[in-house]
């Protein structure tokens, strides 16, 4: 247990973080799902649609620390790679 005030405050601001984290990561996780099913499936035409929304979504998740930005950068290089391959 925590012995002093300020343990107790950097525990519960912790647990508050985590909490956060844990839903931009379940954001981040569903969107690149999202996307997956759609070039999985041959939707490209909704791929193209949704792919503005993905970008947005993977930066605003990256800003924040939950994924660096190399790996959402590469995700989204990788995807648009893709999808003008297909079509």
């Amino acid at each position: 247990m925590a012995n002093t005030k300020s343990a107790r405050q950097r525990i519960k601001k912790t647990r508050a973080q985590t909490t956060i984290n844990r839903i931009r990561k379940n954001k981040y996780k569903s969107v690149v799902k999202q996307m997956t099913n759609y070039i999985s499936t041959g939707k490209i035409s909704e791929a193209k649609k949704f792919l503005p929304k993905y970008h947005s979504q993977l930066m605003k998740i990256a800003k924040t620390g939950v994924v660096s930005k190399k790996t959402a950068a590469r995700k989204i290089s990788r995807v648009t790679k893709k999808i003008n391959k297909k079509k």
